[in-house]
């Protein structure tokens, strides 16, 4: 009876009206999350790549229109809500959908508005009147405020939106969801969290090698890695050693781009997303393609795709469609294959992700971007290399970026299964690579740091004092505090054993907590004059060392004897000291230091170095060793004693006295309670690194919140810090300005930089 009634009471639901819009069953973690959402209640859902999350922020857009309310999807790219904006059109009719990204603004009063969240940020700024009556928010791709330089944005909008808004975030997985959801409780109310961990289309791991596709595991439960592919990564290993003469600088193992394509072709793995961190490296793939007359399409879908790609660009005048060079554009459309990344056009990007999803296009060579939820579903994805660049250097994929990257493989419904499939490099670990691929635990941690542009906007709206309170509620500080929790349970623990050592060190003839404090100071002024003195050494040194000449025979310090070594070059970095390579006796090279060399840095002799030494060649270094030991042997260095200081072993000496004169340094026991008191004072040592941790991680996020004010006040953008603080007429122009180099700007265009461009 219990069942029946729930039965019918779901079915007088608005979910029940929804679900009906599908031609499938919605899976259980979609059903709660959408349950949890007509309840009131924000939601954050967390699964895998195409596990169908969005069907979740579909429910909220359909819930609003049910409530007359508005509601907001935001996504972190344009091309995503680009492809969102069209999907919802052909839905609820384009007199309900709008579209604001920046480039494009169409119906932003529309009861329904796609947008970049960038853009919800700006109107929370100015407090747009397009804000009224907004019910819901869907935040897809939320983890993207892990991002460096713009996950920011996402903790902002969390932070400023109205409390009668409801929050939808859509989440890849992550394995501190409910972390996370808990932050969004205590600062948006009421939130369940739904993770869904099944991935509904299985995926093969696969990597390209010797023109052949291997299995990176061969067990189902993805422990065992395949043995033939370690046997190639020693192989190259040895192929690519300094000492052999057949060294090239690429692997013999790495397949050619359209060999490997021809491949999958063959094998039924396209249509496929290949994924080149650059967008230079996608379109010289597509031209490389186009150069070997590849062709992956027959003759009705070539003139099927010719028909539309030239429909979409007729308006164009013909001399863009040539500065675009449209011709090759389109023959590689023709043939198969085409580029996607942020560098196209817009109106290119549209047709290649809408003829990828008519199936039309079988490899599409794209940068991460389209990683980012873009519905261009493929049988498999290939990924060139495991290393990007980030800005600042080239490091490699994170467990939680390739889990994105491979889950665009296996489209639901229509694969049975996907592939990814990483191309071979002369660098590939297969035991590494199968770690990243197994890997399960993706951490969601915040990039949130007070910006200048975003500081001047919110004293702007709501003052000082609030927008320091309101940084203190971020992400950010959240997980900060969290980890002084842990500090201080160990904090409290050591505070507890610092009572008992204490306690052990008492002594019948006196204070011997004094007495252990007189020691302790002795040890350290004795450490520290010890180390003050090493750094005059090495302060005098250092002039010495910049006059060595390659050729100069040294003394160093080899473990406690010295050596005789020659001075091959010297390295003046800037800001920094010099450094030597030098050749020792033992024939091994060595980077070193003014603190390496023994005693004075002045050169025995000085020994020719041969034309063309190659300090790779064993032979080599044999000859100019046998030279350096004709001059080198019997010299005892000559040690450098920095000057005296004589305030401080004048304090050395009163605390010996004081010592020695001290009760307690006649009890029989003395040691045995020293003891105790050196274990209390290393481990007061470390509670006052401790607590120094905890100080440093409470409220770091509003110091540095200050310390923004208080440069934007020196360079004029603000007047005064605190509640007193006011945006200047400068400070108005900083406002509109939304880069991460929104302050250089500002400075440029006030000192007149960028006049007559």
């Amino acid at each position: 009876y219990a069942a029946a009634k729930l039965r019918q009471q779901e079915s007088k639901s608005v979910l029940a009206t929804f679900r009906e819009n599908y031609e499938f069953e919605l899976d259980d973690f979609q059903v709660a999350a959408c349950k949890s959402l007509e309840q009131g209640f924000g939601v954050l859902v967390a699964a895998p790549t195409g596990a169908g999350k969005t069907v979740v922020g579909e429910f909220a857009i359909y819930l609003g229109q049910q409530q007359s309310k508005k509601t907001f999807y935001t996504t972190p790219i344009k091309a995503l809500s680009n492809q969102k904006f069209n999907e919802l059109v052909e839905r609820y009719g384009s007199e309900n959908v709008g579209l604001l990204t920046g480039d494009v603004s169409v119906n932003g009063e529309a009861p329904i508005v796609v947008m970049t969240t960038e853009v919800l940020r700006n109107m929370l700024y100015v407090g747009s009147s397009t804000l009224l009556n907004l019910g819901h928010v869907v935040m897809d791709e939320v983890h993207y405020l892990a991002d460096r330089s713009r996950g920011a944005v996402w903790e902002e909008v969390i932070l400023r939106l109205p409390e009668s808004v409801a929050i939808t975030a859509l989440s890849a997985t992550v394995s501190n969801a409910e972390e996370f959801g808990a932050w969004l409780e205590s600062v948006r109310g009421n939130t369940d969290v739904v993770v869904e961990e099944h991935r509904p289309v299985p995926l093969w791991q696969l990597v390209a090698a010797e023109n052949k596709l291997h299995d990176l595991f061969i067990d189902e439960s993805q422990k065992k890695v395949n043995s033939e592919l370690i046997r190639l990564a020693r192989q190259q290993q040895q192929f690519t050693r300094p000492g052999n003469r057949n060294r090239r600088n690429f692997s013999r193992f790495t397949p050619y781009r359209d060999g490997l394509i021809k491949l999958m072709d063959s094998e039924s793995l396209l249509p496929a997303i290949w994924f080149i961190f650059s967008r230079k490296g996608c379109d010289q793939a597509v031209d490389q393609m186009l150069s070997l007359n590849l062709r992956l399409t027959n003759n009705q879908e070539a003139q099927e795709i010719r028909e539309y790609a030239e429909s979409e660009i007729r308006d164009l005048p013909g001399a863009d469609l040539v500065a675009l060079e449209a011709d090759d554009w389109l023959q590689a459309l023709t043939n198969g294959y085409a580029a996607h990344h942020a560098g196209l056009i817009p109106r290119f990007k549209i047709i290649v992700e809408n003829l990828f999803q008519r199936g039309l296009l079988k490899v599409v060579f794209a940068t991460e971007t389209l990683a980012l939820g873009i519905n261009m579903p493929a049988r498999s994805v290939v990924l060139e290399k495991l290393s990007k660049w980030n800005g600042d250097g080239h490091v490699n994929l994170t467990a939680g970026e390739y889990t994105q990257l491979t889950g665009r493989a296996g489209r639901r419904g229509i694969d049975d299964e996907g592939n990814a499939i990483v191309l071979w490099q002369d660098d590939l670990d297969p035991l590494s690579l199968a770690g990243l691929a197994s890997t399960r635990t993706y951490p969601l941690k915040s990039s949130f740091k007070p910006g200048y542009t975003m500081a001047v906007n919110t004293i702007e709206n709501i003052g000082y004092d609030r927008t320091a309170e309101l940084i203190g509620f971020s992400f950010a500080q959240y997980q900060a505090d969290a980890g002084v929790l842990g500090l201080n349970a160990k904090l409290e623990k050591q505070q507890s054993g610092l009572a008992g050592y204490r306690e052990s060190m008492e002594c019948h003839l006196g204070d011997f907590f004094e007495y252990a404090e007189l020691r302790e100071r002795l040890s350290q002024t004795e450490k520290t004059a010890a180390s003050s003195n090493r750094q005059l050494i090495d302060q005098m040194s250092v002039s010495d060392m910049q006059d060595l000449e390659p050729g100069d025979v040294v003394l160093i310090q080899a473990g406690r004897k010295t050596a005789p070594a020659v001075v091959l070059e010297v390295l003046m970095a800037f800001g920094e000291d010099p450094r030597a390579y030098v050749l020792t006796i033992n024939k091994e090279v060595r980077k070193v230091r003014a603190s390496d060399f023994a005693g004075e840095i002045r050169p025995l002799t000085r020994i020719k170095i041969p034309q063309g030494f190659d300090s790779r060649s064993n032979k080599a270094k044999a000859l100019l060793i046998n030279k350096m030991r004709q001059h080198a042997y019997d010299v005892r260095p000559a040690r450098v004693k920095a000057p005296k200081n004589h305030d401080v072993e004048n304090q050395i000496s009163m605390v010996r006295s004081e010592i020695k004169s001290h009760p307690c340094h006649g009890c029989d026991k003395r040691e045995d309670h020293a003891r105790w008191g050196e274990r209390f004072f290393k481990l007061k040592r470390e509670i006052d690194a401790l607590e120094n941790q905890i100080s440093t991680s409470t409220n770091v996020l509003t110091r540095e919140f200050r310390q923004v004010s208080e440069v934007l006040v020196e360079l004029g953008y603000l007047d005064g810090i605190g509640q007193a603080a006011k945006v200047t007429q400068s400070g108005q122009l900083l406002r509109n300005l939304h880069s991460e180099n929104a302050l250089l700007l500002a400075e440029g265009i006030q000192q007149k930089v960028f006049d007559g461009l």
